[in-house]
């Protein structure tokens, strides 16, 4: 018997049956609701496991493991539905002051032999002027959606 056991009620069975025939929802939620179905291990259940899940299903043992942890610990919701993702600061290449000095710089007049910004000569000129070692043009276009800037 595995360590964390999934009894699925009627309801919670016919909830997650709606969640596969419906397809309104993420495939992860899907997914997960799959692998639930085949870990019931109450009288209705048929008691996959983990490793025949896998195999039909090609989810890894972690993410098995993971969907019944949260299953015992949280309840069906918590099991079916994705974490949210905590902020991550440290994680940004371009915040606080550095952003203050790309929206300035977005608000210049560009360079002498262009019309206007790109992300690219934004970028450039971040790293040129030591704002930042280094920046993609991806990332400073980032930046100027979240802030809703417009280079143009």
């Amino acid at each position: 018997m595995n360590k964390h056991s999934i009894e699925l009620s009627e309801e919670q069975r016919e909830r997650l049956e709606h969640v596969i025939k419906a397809g309104q929802v993420p495939a992860r939620q899907i997914m997960h609701a799959h692998v639930l179905l085949k870990a019931d291990s109450g009288p209705k259940g048929p008691n996959w496991s983990d490793e025949r899940i896998h195999e039909a299903f090609g989810v890894s043992a972690a993410t098995i493991w993971r969907i019944r942890c949260r299953f015992e610990e949280s309840g069906l919701e918590d099991a079916l539905l994705r974490r949210v993702q905590p902020e991550r600061p440290e994680k940004r290449k371009i915040a606080g002051e550095q952003e203050a000095h790309l929206i300035a710089l977005t608000c210049s007049p560009a360079p002498q032999g262009h019309q206007r910004w790109t992300m690219r000569l934004l970028a450039d000129h971040m790293v040129q002027l030591g704002y930042v070692d280094t920046v993609s043009h991806k990332t400073v276009w980032e930046v100027l959606k979240k802030t809703n800037s417009n280079p143009g």
